[in-house]
């Protein structure tokens, strides 16, 4: 049993399950083996952990940057976490930096394991679902794996922004049907293509979570939030 597996069963899931009371519709859309794409919409730190404490398999996500450079020990236990759970960091700045990034996840899915991504990029920063960024697609199409929207309910309730302790109360996964997109993968790298197959994935995860659809990037709208406190 790895390290990933032991953490899961005996500490994290026991925690999880008697304080949160996670409670998961559609679980057997997400294959018992094989690779496959879980694209969540994103409302809270906590979402990497619910995610992985309700899918039987192994969750590798793409996680920010961030979360590995923090220094201190909360820096220092929250690196060592995402290392130990298999997460990868993902480098948003743009270039080649994001594609080593998306090559790493396309890595883990070769490998036939779950990839876990958040299309939004980002937190949504007022609990509505945000313009998918490319990357998502880009994976789906250059490996023809299927995707599984997947709609986190209430996490944002859990853990908002900026709380460092989180509420207890309880959350709620649903795990939509598998997504395919044959039409599109003889052009993998055409941008209309890449933007017809996220859209259709966030409206997947809006029809699952019910949440209102802005679209507009997530990261635009916290920028504009950041200059307008500045200001």
């Amino acid at each position: 049993m790895t390290f990933y597996n032991v953490a899961k069963t005996f500490v994290v899931a026991p925690l999880v399950n008697t304080a949160f009371r996670p409670w998961v519709k559609g679980l057997d859309n997400i294959p018992a083996e094989g690779p496959a794409i879980l694209a969540s919409n994103h409302l809270s730190f906590s979402d990497s952990i619910f995610i992985p404490v309700k899918v039987p398999r192994p969750v590798h996500f793409l996680a920010k940057n961030d979360y590995f450079v923090k220094q201190g020990p909360v820096g220092w236990a929250q690196r060592n976490f995402f290392k130990v759970t298999g997460q990868i960091p993902m480098d948003r700045s743009g270039g080649q930096a994001s594609q080593n990034s998306l090559e790493a996840g396309e890595r883990v899915l070769r490998d036939g394991e779950l990839l876990g991504i958040y299309p939004e990029g980002t937190r949504s920063p007022d609990g509505r679902l945000y313009r998918g960024k490319l990357g998502v697609a880009r994976i789906a199409l250059g490996t023809q794996v299927p995707v599984i929207p997947i709609a986190l309910i209430g996490t944002d309730k859990v853990q908002p922004i900026g709380k460092k302790v989180p509420n207890i109360r309880r959350v709620g996964m649903i795990a939509g049907e598998p997504l395919t997109f044959g039409a599109y993968y003889d052009h993998p790298k055409d941008r209309f293509a890449q933007r017809a197959v996220t859209d259709e994935i966030m409206y997947q995860i809006m029809r699952l979570s019910g949440q209102q659809y802005v679209d507009r990037y997530a990261s635009e709208v916290k920028k504009g939030m950041d200059d307008g406190a500045g200001g």
